[in-house]
């Protein structure tokens, strides 16, 4: 017999087989009857043979019955293996369907967000609560390295909350890389990517200690350009430079949104301190010193994690760059002195008594073993990206 190809078949060789069962059966039952038919006009048989017989055609009936619940057991048995068979395959070819709409949702609502932020979208996409929030144009540099998208995935999944960012990614390379604008284009977020290529006599050795040289002025100055390029004095914002391995906390970016020039707050796990962070007069809201253990005497002595500026400021300050030409540690000062004066600043996050960021790094991988199979010409990550 050829194997079911669908349900109604085997719904149809089953209840022949049901059929013959119970023809089989009543045939069994028929002879039980006609033999104690036979005895019993023949007046020859005993009581006990007469229950004997009782018995045999009860058994008979409930064979039959046993059979026709094993027939219905099978049959649903096997309807659901194909019924379930068939959703498998229904979902294995779901499966890339559904996971390329999530990808254009978010590269949808990436478009959108961008088309908004440059005025070519005229619905708000955020809601008419937002209307008067300031852009937030955070500007991080960051290269190429086994932690890149880690850092910048971590980093990613905090400014989805925050719905007023415009995350300016400068990568320290001659040209964008593809990984990174792979990254961005499916983040949800409204950005610009950049490059710029930090010169070779600035860059880091493999071994120097990372304040050994400055980091990160070439990619600062090319998001500043960017900046001034493309945005008025009119334009409400706020400009935030953020490392990709700090630790943020949405309240931060809340509390920028009070800068009228330039924001100052603690910074965690910095400077050789628990925390770094300026002295305030909570009476006078004003900037009276700061607690800074390295390098004091600095004019600003506060990371770079550690104050964000009024748009409208850096936009006016066409000459504020940061500078290969000054010490190590004083890139902050650099730029600040260049916008304000100390008695400008505005404490912020509760007159500078909360911590809403914290200078961490992320440990280097140990890769031993990856390096032993580059050497024999193979990698674990053929193929998929890390």
């Amino acid at each position: 017999m050829p194997r079911p190809e669908s349900s109604e078949q085997t719904f149809y060789f089953l209840t022949i087989f049901v059929v013959f069962t119970f023809e089989r059966s009543v045939g069994q039952a028929e002879q039980c009857h006609g033999a104690t038919t036979m005895t019993e006009g023949a007046f020859l048989i005993e009581e006990s043979s007469t229950k004997a017989n009782m018995w045999g055609g009860l058994r008979c009936n409930r064979a039959f019955v046993i059979l026709v619940l094993l027939n219905v057991i099978a049959f649903q048995s096997i309807v659901y293996y194909q019924e379930h068979k068939k959703w498998e395959e229904v979902r294995s070819q779901l499966e890339p369907v559904i996971a390329d709409l999530r990808d254009m949702q978010g590269l949808t609502y990436s478009l959108l967000k961008r088309l908004e932020a440059h005025g070519l979208f005229v619905e708000n996409v955020r809601g008419r609560g937002d209307d008067n929030r300031p852009v937030i144009y955070v500007i991080t540099p960051t290269f190429a390295r086994p932690v890149q998208k880690a850092e910048l995935t971590r980093l990613a999944q905090t400014f989805l909350h925050v719905s007023n960012v415009h995350w300016i990614l400068v990568e320290d390379a001659p040209q964008k890389t593809a990984l990174v604008t792979r990254f961005l284009e499916t983040s949800g977020l409204i950005y610009t990517h950049l490059s710029a290529a930090t010169p070779p006599n600035y860059k880091l050795g493999r071994n120097d200690p990372n304040w050994k040289k400055p980091r990160g002025v070439e990619q600062r100055n090319a998001a500043l350009r960017w900046l001034r390029e493309n945005l008025r004095t009119s334009d409400r914002g706020v400009v935030y430079f953020a490392d990709d391995d700090n630790t943020y906390s949405i309240k931060l970016f809340r509390e920028m949104e009070k800068i009228q020039r330039v924001g100052v707050w603690p910074v965690g796990l910095v400077g050789g301190l628990m925390v770094e962070k300026p002295i305030c007069d909570n009476a006078t809201k004003q900037v009276l010193s700061f607690n800074a253990a390295w390098k004091p005497d600095r004019p600003f002595p506060l990371d770079m994690a550690g104050f964000a500026i009024n748009l409208e400021l850096l936009l006016k300050h066409k000459d504020a760059w940061f500078s290969y030409d000054v010490q190590g540690g004083y890139q902050e000062s650099e730029i600040l002195r260049q916008i304000v004066t100390r008695d400008q600043l505005e404490p912020l996050a509760d007159c500078c008594t909360k911590v809403y960021v914290w200078h961490t790094r992320t440990e280097q991988p140990q890769l031993n073993v990856e390096q032993m199979l580059i050497k024999k010409g193979k990698r674990s990550n053929v193929g998929i990206e890390v």
